[in-house]
């Protein structure tokens, strides 16, 4: 089911969301719905508090237009190591229609489970690297213009105000 995606400023998305104890029938029904609203909005990034459900959820597919699908569900992700920096040009379901340059570990090594409940490990780098991080700050309320300086973020009230004049310029988000 798709679900409505929360948009800048809904308060519900500065809240820190809730570690998931079991992994039961009901939350992979949340997973789905989340995959499906994700690649409905297009995005290749959803957290779950960006639905207004406050588990330590999120989704990732940062598969190319002419791969094959590659969803990742993270269940209670945690971050162990970042290494290096890089400067990507994230947009955000949540910002529709605005991309920003946001500075990010160019590694990452997270833990976390699966839909079915499983724990795994996993080094990322890229754009995999990228969305963990993005998806992760959601889980705990950090948003992406709270990475932005005081005029960045007013450039970025102005353009978001105009992206929701004109949502035909939309392109894909994380």
């Amino acid at each position: 089911m798709i679900r409505e995606i929360l948009e800048y400023p809904d308060p519900r998305l500065r809240e820190v969301a809730e570690p998931v104890a079991t992994v039961t029938p009901e939350i992979q029904t949340l997973v789905d719905d989340m995959a499906e609203t994700m690649y409905a909005a297009p995005g290749c990034g959803l957290a779950a508090t960006q639905i207004g459900e406050m588990h330590r959820i999120f989704v990732v597919d940062c598969a190319e237009e002419d791969e094959p699908s590659d969803l990742r569900v993270f269940i209670n992700p945690e971050i162990l190591e970042k290494d290096g920096q890089v400067v990507w040009n994230e947009g955000c379901l949540s910002f529709p229609g605005v991309r920003e340059e946001i500075k990010r570990a160019e590694r990452v090594k997270v833990r976390a489970l699966d839909r079915s409940g499983k724990e795994f490990l996993l080094e990322a780098d890229g754009l995999l690297a990228v969305a963990i991080q993005h998806e992760t700050d959601h889980l705990n309320g950090v948003l992406m213009v709270d990475k932005l300086n005081a005029l960045k973020r007013r450039m970025m009230g102005r353009r978001l105000a105009q992206a929701r004049k004109n949502p035909e310029g939309d392109s894909p988000a994380e």
